[in-house]
């Protein structure tokens, strides 16, 4: 098995409006993961884990700081023929519009993919939350003389109308697809999970293989199952793929989140404070890797209460009770704050002038002093003043604040908001 003859592609994703307000001024690989990560560095880490160098980045909407991000975290050793190289849409004389979809991206950027050593292209998404040796996915299409190879999460049948579900034959290959099927649809898509330990999968009971959204493709069928105008990989060029050659598919026992909307990104933060979190970071072996930074180590006064939290570097907690908290770099928490189920981003830096802000009546970067804060997630930059009250709202649909937002049940306080004192929200 050789890795080095792969590209892998990340693509950057959409408008993301499911994750809105995070994504109001960045991309979704950009969003904060864990307090000191980018949904970004999950699949490159990956790709890096696995031994694959030749990494390009799909990007199109508020694409700064992931770029910015890209740029200063991955830097390759110059003897090396390893990258992360950030393809950004861009006119040219054969298009002068944006990606129409996932598919289309790719299309418009084979063109850079030069190297004829390379005959593989793993197609990879940027803002889901796994850790795959993808060296196993090249196993399963190497040893099935595949052409394209889906990755596939095991779920049971009753979850199967959020996610498009693959039907196989008894030798694994893919003979259909079938997108968010019906009750109806369902009864044919269910198999044994004992049927899985061919492949190396524990499962009891009946279970149902969902699509990823992970590809690997032979580069000779991915040339060809581009050469038309379909726009997206999941509705059109998979169901393709299917009819006209071989795909097979490659069963992912582990943990694998989408966090593609509000409450699957704060269920997936919630996960992380458990005491045997499903997804680990702690992992010397194959490690998560990100920008490194030089901050001071986190400051924490001797009456707070801190319970099953992740706490960042570089935070300054003074006399707060947290309980279920992922709290993210340079955070400040003032003296009588209580927070439960929050995921605070933290600050993008510390500032040199604070006091002259305070001194014009806004509150200072953090948390203000006997403020109560549950089920929230706090973007970055955020100033909260004193004495603030914060509740989730799970029975409350969406709403849209003056400095708050509410989706999916959680209360949303946005990038750079200023909450004044006394504020119940």
């Amino acid at each position: 098995m050789d890795s080095n003859n792969i590209y892998a592609l990340i693509l950057g994703g959409g408008r993301g409006t499911r994750l809105f307000p995070l994504t109001k001024d960045r991309s979704k690989p950009a969003v904060s993961l864990a307090g000191k990560y980018r949904l970004i560095d999950v699949p490159i880490s990956n790709c890096i884990n696995s031994k694959i160098g030749k990494i390009f980045v799909l990007t199109q909407f508020n694409t700064q700081s992931l770029h910015q991000h890209i740029h200063k975290a991955y830097k390759f050793d110059i003897f090396s023929n390893n990258f992360v190289e950030i393809l950004a849409a861009e006119q040219t004389d054969r298009t002068a519009d944006w990606y129409q979809g996932t598919a289309d991206a790719v299309r418009r950027n084979l063109w850079h993919m030069t190297d004829r050593d390379v005959d593989r292209v793993l197609v990879l998404s940027g803002d889901q939350v796994y850790r795959m040796d993808f060296r196993d996915i090249i196993n399963t299409h190497n040893d099935s003389k595949a052409e394209v190879t889906i990755a596939a999460t095991i779920k049971r049948p009753e979850q199967a109308g959020d996610f498009g579900i693959l039907k196989v034959d008894r030798h694994f290959r893919i003979i259909d697809f079938v997108e968010k099927p019906s009750k109806n649809e369902l009864k044919d898509l269910i198999i044994p999970g004992e049927d899985l330990v061919s492949l190396g999968v524990k499962a009891e009971g009946n279970v149902v293989l969902a699509s990823m959204g992970i590809y690997l493709f032979n580069k000779a069928l991915l040339e060809t199952s581009l050469d038309n105008e379909m726009a997206d990989f999941g509705k059109n060029v998979i169901p393709w793929c299917i009819k006209n050659a071989r795909a097979f598919v490659h069963p992912f026992h582990d943990y694998w989140e989408d966090v593609g909307t509000i409450r699957a990104y704060f269920n997936a933060h919630m996960s992380l404070t458990e005491e045997a979190p499903d997804f680990d970071f702690y992992d010397s072996k194959r490690p998560i890797y990100t920008l490194p930074l030089f901050l001071p180590n986190t400051r924490i006064s001797s009456s707070s209460k801190v319970s099953h939290c992740i706490i960042s570097e570089g935070c300054n907690i003074v006399n707060a009770e947290l309980d279920h908290c992922v709290i993210g770099i340079r955070s400040s928490v003032a003296c009588g704050c209580i927070l439960k189920n929050v995921v605070m981003m933290g600050q993008d830096n510390y500032s040199d002038d604070e006091h002259l802000i305070q001194s014009c009546g806004l509150p200072a970067r953090g948390i203000g002093r006997n403020s109560k804060i549950e089920g929230a997630i706090i973007d970055k930059d955020v100033r909260i003043g004193d004495n603030v009250v914060i509740n989730a709202k799970y029975n409350k649909p969406n709403e849209d604040g003056d400095c708050y937002y509410i989706r999916d049940g959680i209360v949303i306080i946005p990038k750079n908001t200023i909450v004044p004192d006394g504020r119940v929200i």
